[in-house]
């Protein structure tokens, strides 16, 4: 069975003003104290995980990876080479925030297997990164990707950030510009979204944030999406778009149904049909592990219903769509059983398309995913097989 493996470091040097995910600054002495924690976790769950097999992806994120000194990252990496077992040619992604990392760190990590680095630039314009939290620069980006060629990593991905406060076309274009000059493999597009408790979203309350219009944001949507493409960057999922060959295998897993073990705070699980997350408070997990106990909790009961729903969501997003024989093949009854009036009335739209052997979101559909996404929620139980 193929799976993914997911490590969740939840340290970082600064919280970014518009950032909700569950990482923290200032934490540094946990760091040896979460290393053990998570490394026992790694050894307490890993039978389970080789019964099925080997591992096709591994995927280190965050919070900043790269605020662990080397030595407690080569400490998490041995012991899951050492408890889990991967496949030949796997994927083994490590984010990587441009204002902390160096040339030794990527080095280190290439020598300890990473064969792709997912690179948080979000913006190649000093004052829009300072405004939004960030601590590197333009420059950090381009020595980011430098280092990782020096150290003969190929697969390289871009984070790029649209709709920022104060953003104007001419910085995005900027910024899509100065990713092509880098040769990268991968670029990631988020538009931002305002959370609650964060920052952005005090500044928002008060009237000082000065985001872009809806339609500036639009207009920033349909260049990327546009102008992608002829550099050779092939649309696979709503935010992600890749050259030949570079398609994250680690992210798609998670839109195609393919189950995947989360280790850490806040980390999640998708297994044996159950979602699950881990404690999200770094000093609770620690407590949980050190006292013997799990750190797991289910996140919503795995119903027909809340899988029915989360299958067509998630394959949605990807550019191969929601998979007919799939479905049947999952929940033993035709697709148009359960949501023919939704995919009538989405067709009838312009949001989606039926191309024979899949439903597929339509460009305008992708523009508004979760439109059609909340379409895709039932009013009662589906039928039975």
């Amino acid at each position: 069975m193929s799976y993914g493996v997911y490590v969740h470091i939840p340290f970082c040097r600064q919280k970014c003003l518009y950032c909700d995910f569950p990482s923290w600054a200032g934490r540094e002495d946990v760091m040896e104290a979460y290393t053990d924690a998570l490394c026992r976790e790694i050894v307490d769950r890993a039978p389970a995980l080789s019964a099925k097999g080997p591992a096709s992806t591994l995927y280190i994120g965050g919070g900043t990876p790269t605020a662990l000194p080397i030595p407690l990252m080569e400490r998490i990496i041995e012991t899951i080479g050492g408890h889990i077992p991967f496949e030949h040619s796997f994927e083994f992604t490590v984010e990587v925030n441009p204002g902390a990392i160096s040339l030794e760190y990527i080095t280190a990590l290439q020598t300890m297997g990473a064969t792709r680095l997912s690179i948080g630039a979000q913006a190649f314009n000093d004052d829009q990164l300072k405004r939004i939290g960030r601590i590197h620069t333009e420059q950090d980006i381009k020595d980011a990707v430098r280092w990782a060629r020096a150290a003969l990593i190929v697969d390289v991905s871009l984070d790029l950030m649209y709709g920022l406060p104060g953003q104007t076309m001419d910085q995005l274009q900027w910024s899509v510009g100065s990713s092509m000059d880098l040769a990268v493999t991968h670029i990631s597009v988020y538009g931002l979204t305002i959370e609650a408790g964060t920052p952005f979203a005090k500044a928002q309350a008060a009237g000082t944030l000065g985001l872009p219009s809806d339609e500036e944001t639009e207009a920033m949507y349909d260049y990327l999406v546009d102008s992608l493409p002829p550099y050779g960057f092939k649309r696979y999922e709503i935010s992600n778009f890749a050259r030949s060959d570079f398609v994250s295998r680690h992210n798609l897993g998670y839109w195609t149904d393919v189950p995947y073990a989360g280790f850490g705070a806040a980390a999640h699980s998708y297994w044996e049909d159950r979602r699950t997350e881990n404690l999200r408070s770094i000093d609770e997990y620690i407590a949980a592990i050190r006292s013997g106990q799990s750190p797991s909790r289910e996140e919503n009961p795995s119903t027909r219903k809340n899988r029915m729903e989360e299958f067509c969501f998630l394959a949605l997003r990807t550019a191969q769509g929601l998979s007919k024989a799939r479905f049947e093949e999952k929940f033993g009854c035709p697709v148009e059983r359960v949501y023919a009036p939704v995919v009538a009335d989405l067709t009838a739209k312009g949001l989606l398309e039926d191309a024979g052997d899949a439903l597929r979101l339509t460009p305008a559909g992708m523009k508004v995913g979760n439109v059609a996404f909340r379409a895709f929620l039932l009013d009662e139980e589906p039928p039975a097989k």
